[in-house]
């Protein structure tokens, strides 16, 4: 499929498209309609038909959508034909818990290193991939030509950190450190602050 020029927040909702369609697919469903998909995706009917107008005219009027058929074009335009390579750099409490999570290859990710600044106090958690030290990165991520990592490091790290992964070639960042990056607008950084969730959470919590 040729590149298409789509919104970042359309790209988000379309990685939960294809998530529900991946679900639906799983229990042999084999179409569902606008109504249906935008309901078990938190959306509105006519949200998802103008995100998925970007694919041109598809789905058939009174039958729905093609449940794999748009799980395909979804995919293939999100780049998860085959498993994209990340790396994670900060392997401590948090950084491990991520590691061992299961979820990554199954959405088209393969975490393929680890790096921290004491490798083996990391390896000990018993995490299952290869830990090296922080200083191996940029030879790392330039020889496996690796565009997107996981950032758990201290804040006090985290921009020197980043600089480097960006100078080595990354260009999409998930940083759970908890300060803002200062990075060239060609790199996309999408930040998780779980404190900050909690206390948005908070708030409706009486």
């Amino acid at each position: 499929m040729e590149k298409i020029d789509i919104p970042k927040k359309a790209i988000y909702r379309l990685s939960i498209y294809h998530r529900c369609l991946q679900r639906l697919q799983d229990n042999g469903q084999e179409t569902v309609s606008s109504t249906a998909l935008a309901k078990v995706a938190g959306v509105k009917p006519a949200q998802l038909r103008k995100d998925l107008a970007y694919f041109g005219q598809f789905g058939t009027r009174g039958l729905g959508y093609p449940v794999e058929t748009l799980g395909s074009m979804i995919r293939d335009l999100l780049g998860r034909e085959r498993l994209q390579p990340v790396v994670l750099v900060g392997a401590g409490n948090l950084g491990s818990a991520l590691l061992r999570y299961q979820g990554f290859q199954k959405e088209g990710f393969e975490v393929v290193c680890a790096f921290d600044a004491d490798p083996d106090a990391a390896r000990s958690r018993g995490v299952g991939i290869p830990v090296r030290s922080e200083r191996e990165i940029e030879e790392f991520v330039r020889a496996e030509n690796v565009k997107l990592a996981i950032l758990c490091v201290p804040a006090s790290y985290a921009q020197l950190i980043a600089n480097r992964l960006v100078a080595a070639g990354v260009q999409g960042i998930l940083n759970f450190s908890p300060v803002m990056l200062e990075l060239p607008d060609e790199v996309v950084v999408n930040n998780v602050d779980l404190a900050l969730e909690l206390e948005h959470l908070s708030f409706f919590i009486r």
